[in-house]
């Protein structure tokens, strides 16, 4: 059992930055990477382009990735771990290991699946978050459990070079390592709160680093075009020191790590992940040199005897259309604009909404002004059941050029489909993971 592993955090969305991922994988001496890069309608989409297509359903920047870190992977000797097999991981393999092919490179692959639960999820059961039934959402499309460490282990036991798994918990895919190269016991739920903490901490990636801290003139982060991503030294007692490349942009301090380890943080007596409900009240954070923060404490009790699943589901189609208007009395156009687009759809819409980018489009109510803005951008959203009708609101906005108010510009349309999500619980024992072992 290794008394020591260095982690990276590569990235915390799908479309997280490729370059710092890079960056860790060539100069941060790591033993593990993680990349993050699932969240909840992230595999509802990947779900339809599955349907779609049977050889798709992982992560749109898959391929980008791998050609960009397998070289430097192999070369020093780095494992990686990551979601973004998505909808579709057996898949997601199967073209890592053709990329590797590509680049003559030999790399073991394993896909962790079994977080689809869509065949087993009850239509009548209750959603979290409404109190009504799945099936009165819409058409349900996907339903993926939020499986834990307990998929992954048998892949990194195999010895896996890269593991690519579906919907894993986000600190799940940090803990995972810990467990296996630490020897802890996947019941001694104080280790697991602590790396659940660890996990947390750099799940997010460039958040921790001064990404999401940064605000100009209040929060300064120094040369933020250059933004490092983190990795964190982690101890077999479950404390680790977080930091990131020499020479990289951002800042790893008290201020960036207290805003990651709250940051959608509900009740830090009670974090839930598949592992452990991990308790953050006791955790403790140190500074102990340039970009270098110690984390100590935490810990956690028994596991949920249910695994959260978060179901997909068609809810809309999102129309919209945009136009500008600038100089003197762009507002009062704008706001004709609005109304006349207002008036011939009202009646056609689920619903639709009348933004004035600039004055009231986020606060939903007119920022205090001194005086009129010199440039408004008109935007009108419409909500329908059909593709062909929410793209009248696009239609009509682009007709104000010559049936609206003098001197609009820049009109754009849009269409797409939203997905929705709500959640259920499932009891863990209904749920079962499997590793399938690929090798070039």
């Amino acid at each position: 059992m290794k008394k020591k592993i260095r982690i990276g955090g590569g990235a915390g969305f799908s479309g997280d930055r490729l370059e710092p991922a890079v960056v860790l994988a060539e100069k941060g001496r790591l033993d593990y990477l993680i990349l993050e890069c699932l969240a909840e309608r992230t595999i509802a989409l990947a779900q339809k382009r599955k349907h779609a297509d049977p050889s798709k359903g992982y992560d749109p920047l898959l391929e980008r990735r791998m050609r960009l870190l397998l070289p430097h992977l192999v070369k020093n000797e780095v494992r990686l771990i990551t979601n973004m097999g998505a909808a579709n991981p057996l898949a997601a393999a199967d073209r890592v290991l053709e990329i590797a092919k590509e680049l003559h490179l030999s790399v073991k692959v394993v896909a962790v699946t079994g977080d689809d639960v869509f065949a087993q999820i009850d239509p009548a059961q209750q959603a979290m978050e409404t109190g009504r039934p799945l099936k009165e959402a819409g058409q349900l499309l996907s339903a993926n459990a939020y499986i834990g460490i307990e998929a992954i282990l048998p892949a990194l036991q195999s010895g896996a070079d890269i593991i690519v798994t579906g919907r894993v918990a986000d600190p799940s895919l940090f803990l995972a390592p810990m467990v296996h190269e630490f020897g802890w016991k996947t019941d001694d739920y104080d280790l697991l709160g602590k790396g659940t903490v660890i996990g947390h901490l750099l799940e997010c990636a460039g958040q921790i680093t001064g990404g999401y801290f940064m605000d100009p003139g209040k929060k300064e982060v120094p040369d933020p075009a250059h933004l490092g991503f983190p990795f964190a030294d982690v101890d077999a007692d479950g404390s680790a020191t977080i930091s990131k490349v020499e020479g990289t942009g951002g800042a790893v301090n008290l201020m960036t790590a207290k805003e990651q380890l709250l940051y959608e943080v509900v009740n830090p007596h009670e974090y839930y992940t598949p592992d452990v409900i991990a308790d953050f009240t006791s955790v403790k954070l140190k500074e102990i040199g340039k970009d270098m923060v110690q984390v100590s404490g935490g810990g956690g009790k028994a596991r949920p005897a249910t695994f959260k699943v978060s179901v997909g589901y068609q809810a809309f189609w999102l129309g919209e259309g945009e136009i500008s208007y600038a100089g003197t009395n762009s507002l009062q156009k704008a706001k004709l604009a609005g109304q006349i687009v207002e008036e011939r759809l009202k009646d056609r819409m689920d619903d639709l909404r009348v933004d004035y980018v600039g004055l009231n489009a986020i606060f939903r109510g007119a920022f205090d002004q001194q005086s009129e803005p010199a440039e408004v951008r008109l935007r009108v959203a419409g909500k329908a059941q059909t593709m062909e009708m929410a793209a009248l609101v696009g239609e009509e906005v682009e007709a104000l050029y010559t049936n609206g108010p003098a001197g609009g510009g820049g009109a754009r349309k849009y269409v797409n489909e939203v997905v929705g999500i709500v959640s259920i619980l499932m009891d863990r024992s209904k749920v079962k993971s499997y590793v399938t072992l690929k090798e070039s």
